[in-house]
Parts: structure tokens; sequence; C-alpha cells
């Protein structure tokens, strides 16, 4: 079709824009009134016009038509594990995780007339033979292997063993596989702001990346690196992060004169999810997971609206399976290629993430690095410190969970119905470094509620 449409109604600038929405306002500021300023430092406007753009930026180029419907899966006993991924597969699911507690797992069991597409395995362990037994295990489907012993570091306060076996092991696995994996999701969990998330996740695989350039030069080799990234409810935002993280990633690519193929493995956050009302959890992250379409994820394991409080159990899973199988098949959510791209609002999220991350990133870099800045305790601070001014805006009302602190069932009653303890495990140990403590926004106010049940 050729014919141009709406090619009657004139063009009307920017300027004429402020000018009618100015005075629509009446005498009300513009800026107090229709500017947002988000914890990122980012001053969002009413409006986005061509006007404000000498390009638009080069985004990565992914295929939004085809991400994969994923369910993570526990390996505690092998032939249930097995039952569950079949039965999964069968359901819709297109990809698996497993989750693997220790060596002794057989993987021609685990993996018998598995069909899926695409396998992930995230071992709780750091084996470079374990991972040499899945390579050499027969199947069609691709496989990622989730090697992250810095995230192990950040999470539990210690290494696997220590650091030179730890970087030993690492070593063996990412020249096996030419790949190597870095959780995020643990920095959104515990509170950081977006430019704190792909700051610190840019340092982070920074770490992995120098190692490895320093053993051999990187220069025209082909990385592949698998980001396991937690998705928010702030929309747009979090389309423009995922986004801006492959920006981010090639712009390091381009640094050590290699390639990297970016894989993001994308999870609904937990920090927003309640223990009451929680079916609004559906809600949160059925729009999670369309973000992490919008933003390019590869993968997208939902996260069961039922997860803070109860075992894995098979409605849990259905459900939430569903919602994703809801999205693909019958919202069409799988047809369009990049359907965010040309829209002023993201692209120009999309750009200050981008920059405003870049900036703290060299700001780590000079200060020592990723591993430096841990064993200091200063990127713990600083998580801590965004945490606590989103808490605050929380209790003041500004951030606004249903259920929670707005609109409150008073008579619901879940204290029977905890399988799993909700709230921040403390634990006393001995650790290197402070470990990073995931939480969420509303567990104070639950706890509450739970002692007055």
């Amino acid at each position: 079709m050729t014919k141009k449409l709406f090619n009657k109604f004139p063009n009307v600038s920017a300027k004429e824009w402020k000018q009618k929405i100015q005075a629509d306002l009446k005498g009300a500021d513009y800026n107090d009134t229709l500017i947002w300023h988000t914890n990122e430092g980012i001053d969002v406007k009413p409006f986005y016009h061509l006007e404000v753009f000498e390009t638009l930026e080069q985004v990565p180029e992914t295929k939004a038509t085809s991400w994969t419907v994923a369910q993570t899966i526990y390996v505690d006993d092998v032939t249930i594990a097995n039952k569950i991924a079949t039965d999964a597969l069968n359901r819709g699911a297109e990809t698996i995780k497993f989750i693997i507690p220790n060596a002794t797992v057989s993987i021609s069991q685990l993996l018998n007339n598995i069909t899926a597409k695409i396998l992930y395995f995230e071992c709780l362990f750091c084996d470079a033979n374990f991972i040499k037994t899945i390579q050499n295990h027969d199947t069609k489907a691709s496989i990622y292997f989730c090697t992250d012993i810095i995230g192990h570091l950040a999470r539990s306060g210690n290494w696997y063993n220590n650091l030179k076996e730890d970087h030993a092991q690492f070593s063996k696995i990412a020249n096996s596989t030419t790949q190597f994996s870095v959780d995020t999701s643990l920095y959104q969990n515990a509170g950081a702001n977006m430019v704190q998330q792909l700051a610190y996740t840019l340092a982070h695989c920074n770490e992995y990346l120098n190692y490895l350039n320093s053993e051999k030069p990187l220069q025209n080799e082909k990385l592949t690196l698998t980001f396991n990234v937690s998705v928010g409810s702030n929309y747009f935002f979090e389309i423009a992060k995922l986004r801006a993280l492959r920006t981010l990633v090639e712009l390091l690519a381009d640094a050590y004169e290699c390639k990297i193929e970016t894989n993001i493995f994308a999870v609904p956050t937990k920090r927003n999810k309640t223990l009451y009302d929680y079916n609004t959890n559906m809600l949160r992250t059925t729009s999670e997971c369309m973000s992490a379409v919008l933003g390019g994820a590869n993968s997208i394991c939902n996260l069961p609206y039922d997860a803070i409080y109860h075992k894995n159990n098979e409605f849990g899973d259905r459900i939430s399976r569903n919602q994703l199988l809801i999205l693909k098949h019958e919202s069409y959510f799988n047809m369009v290629n990049n359907p965010a791209d040309g829209a002023y609002y993201i692209e120009t999220l999309t750009k200050q993430l981008t920059e405003k991350a870049l900036t703290l990133f060299k700001e780590i870099e000079t200060q020592g690095g990723f591993l430096s800045q841990l064993k200091e305790g200063i990127i713990q601070r600083k998580i801590k410190e965004s945490a606590q001014k989103e808490q605050e805006q929380f209790y003041s009302g500004k951030l606004v969970l249903v259920g929670s602190n707005k609109y409150p069932n008073n008579d619901d009653r879940m204290k029977d119905n905890l399988e799993l303890y909700p709230f921040v495990k403390t634990k006393p140990s001995k650790t290197l470094i402070e470990p990073i403590i995931e939480k969420r926004l509303s567990e104070t106010m639950e706890q509450q509620r739970l002692h007055n049940e």
C-alpha cells in the first residue's frame, strides 16, 4: 500500500505542543506539574517529539518473534525433575532451566526424552568437569551454562572454594564453552535503581572479560554471555533497560575487540511481590513479562503468583506458564520484531539509561573495579541507599503496591498458608565480604499484619 495516511493533517512542532499544554495548565507551572523525576536521575517529560533527536539511537537488533517460554526446575530428585520438565514441555514451555545443587546429578537421566529448544544449566557449585559432562551429552537443544562465581560471592559473601580455585574453574568452563553468565537479578531484587543495575552488570561482566583477556587476548574471539535479569513494573523503563543492556555490552565488546552474543534470560522481580492480596502478583508479572518481550529478552520465565510463600506446585507453575502462552498465542507478542523501535519516549529512555550507566561504570573502573568495590563494601552501601529511598517512597504511598500500602483487604489471613518463610532470612556466618541481600518492599508491613492475625 503506497497511499499516505493522515497527509491532510498539518505537522505540529514541539514548541506548539508545549504552548498548547501550558495554555491548558491555566497558570500551573509546567515543570512542577508535568515533569516526573525518577530515582535514576531522569526527568520524564509529558511528551517527546522528533525535533529533539539529531539521530535516533542504533539499538542492537533483537527478534521479539523468537522469544521462548521458559520454566525453571530445581533438580532435587532427577526422576521427578525429568517428569516435571517433560510435562512443562508438553504444556507449552519451550525452554527449561535446570538448577543443579550438586555434581552427583545424572545428566543422562535428567535429559531423557527432553525435547526443549533451549536448555539452561545453573549449577550451585563450580566444577568444570561436571560442565564437560553436560557438553558431552548428545542433545539437539541449544545449551547455555550459568556460571557466575562473582555473582555467588556477591550473594553469599564467599567464593565457592577460594578466589584462586574459583577463577581456575571459571577459566576452564569459559574456554571450553566460550560462554559465561552474569546474574543481574540480585541487584534489582536488593533495591538498586536501573542505572546502578546496568552499571554493576557491566562492571561485573568486565571483571570476567579482563581476567580472560589477561590469560589470552580476546581479540577476534566469539563469546556468548547470558544475563539473568529481573524485570520490574516500571513498564517503559524496563523495556529501555534491556535495550540499554545490549548497547552497553556491545560497547564493552568493542573495547576488547571481540564479538559477544548477548543472551537475556528474564524473570519478574520479587521486590514488588506481596504476601497479602497475592492475586495482584499475576497483574504485576504479566506487565513485567510484557516489558521483557518488548525489551528483547531471549527467554522469559514467569514467576508464580505464590512463589514467595508456597513451595513449587503444579497449579502455580501452570498459571505462570499460561500467562506467557496467552501473551504469545492470544495477544500476539511474538508477531512483530522490535515493536519499541522508533518510539521517541523509549528511545530517549534507552539513551539516557545507557549514558548514565556508562558514566557510573567508568567511575567504578577508575576506583579499582567491581571486585575491589565489593570487597570495600561500596557497592553494598550504594544499593542500600537506593533501596532505602525506594522503601521510604513505599511507606509514604508515593510508590503504590495495591493490597499492601493501598486498598488493603484487612480480612485477609495468611498465617496458615505459609509453606516458605517469605521474609529476609538472617543466619550469622563468617563471610569474606558483606553479602548483597534481596528484600521485598512490603516485608515489614506484612510481618506486622501476620503478628496481628
